[in-house]
């Protein structure tokens, strides 16, 4: 389905994964403001048409809507091909997510391992394929939606926040890779945030102190702010960068230190 505006982005196209609703539907509004036409990926395609309806006559901008399952091959290549080979595309938000909690001794395996395909194994199918794409233009954007929970894994389930510590850290990894080929790659770290994923994972948003949950407005214009800015690194809540930046100076410190010919002298035996 495609919903025409009578000219082009200049800004270019911007795919969007679970885009019909929460993180992903608040990205496609901000950005079709600020001039991007849309692909919007997500499984509820009466949401994606309602949601392009709205954009392409508010915004002006061309919205094309891609109903997927991400977690099913077959969909995902489809999404991957048109990502490696769309020379209209600028920008990926790897948004679509899930989370399963509680503890991992009694949760639905099957569900973990579905969890696992969606936010780790599509994420980074897509993200490789944008970046080809990117790289071989020397511009474009990735952006991967992580978590705060990628530093707190008693939080809500070991799994779920083992997911986001992969795309924190595969996040960085593609800011080495990429960036020196023209493509920006950033990782945006929210809190608590007023979406559906609490109801999908059967708990309430609303049990948490609402000083801790972020309105998924106020967080996406953050994450935007932060990536115009030029951070690498976004975490809407977090006050003061001087935090952030002393534990990458000591994750970065400890770097010399983790791969030496010897073992710690504290794990030899005294002679």
């Amino acid at each position: 389905m495609n919903m025409t505006s009578n000219t082009s982005a200049a800004n270019g196209t911007a795919l969007i994964t679970g885009a019909s609703s929460g993180i992903g539907a608040v990205y496609a509004d901000r950005l079709a403001r600020r001039g991007y036409d849309l692909v919007l990926v997500a499984r509820d395609q009466q949401r994606l048409a309602a949601l392009a309806d709205k954009l392409a006559t508010e915004a002006g901008v061309k919205v094309e809507v891609l109903q997927a399952d991400l977690t099913v091959k077959a969909d995902l290549l489809r999404i991957e091909q048109r990502l490696r080979s769309d020379a209209s595309l600028s920008l990926l938000v790897n948004n679509a997510g899930n989370a399963v909690v509680g503890p991992l001794l009694t949760a639905d395996i099957d569900k973990v391992e579905a969890m696992l395909q969606l936010n780790v194994v599509a994420p980074t199918r897509l993200a490789a394929a944008a970046a080809a794409n990117f790289a071989a233009r020397k511009t474009g954007t990735i952006v991967n939606i992580a978590s705060v929970v990628a530093y707190a894994p008693g939080n809500v389930s070991g799994s779920y926040s083992a997911t986001k510590a992969f795309a924190l850290n595969f996040t960085q990894a593609m800011q080495e890779e990429f960036g020196p080929q023209g493509v920006r790659v950033q990782a945006v770290l929210p809190g608590a945030t007023r979406t559906e994923i609490w109801e999908r994972g059967g708990l309430s948003v609303d049990n948490l102190p609402a000083s801790m949950v972020m309105e998924v407005g106020e967080m996406v214009d953050a994450a935007l702010a932060g990536l115009d800015s030029g951070e690498a690194i976004t975490i809407p809540a977090l006050e003061s960068l001087a935090d952030w930046q002393a534990m990458e100076t000591a994750r970065k410190a400890l770097g010399p230190n983790l791969s030496t010919s010897r073992s710690a002298s504290r794990y030899r035996r005294a002679a």
